[in-house]
């Protein structure tokens, strides 16, 4: 049978608080699945609270007003976070990114996410 994952598109304002509903949404209130697109990726291979036969779906409700809440302007504020940390050979490659969010074009994190439940679940992932 099916397991289906219900991530509440109202609840996520930014990227923290996807991380806090993907994992409510797979192992309860507090519960963890992910906190970076790499952990996500490993988490949607198995292990975390999905089930082990691979059988599990997720909906993403109000899949809109997320893909607003982590357009450019959160795009550009996660970079910026991530380019304080990285480490110098990635920092060319994450400024250019950031320049091109901050000017509203290329990739969001709406968008990073989604790749990576296509990547990993192909098919498990439906935008309501």
């Amino acid at each position: 049978m099916t397991t289906t994952y219900v991530i509440e598109g109202a609840e996520v304002t930014g990227l923290d608080a996807f991380w806090r509903a993907v994992g409510a949404a797979v192992n309860g209130p507090g519960g963890y699945f992910g906190a970076n697109l790499d952990a996500l990726a490993d988490c949607l291979r198995g292990g975390y609270g999905t089930p082990d036969d691979g059988d599990f779906v997720f909906v993403w409700r109000d899949h809109a007003r997320s893909r607003a809440a982590l357009g450019h302007a959160e795009t550009a504020r996660t970079l910026e976070r991530r380019l304080a940390r990285a480490h110098p050979t990635q920092r060319p490659a994450l400024r250019a990114r950031l320049a091109e969010a901050r000017a509203g074009r290329g990739p969001t994190d709406f968008d990073d996410l989604v790749a990576v439940f296509e990547r990993e679940a192909p098919g498990a992932l439906t935008l309501a």
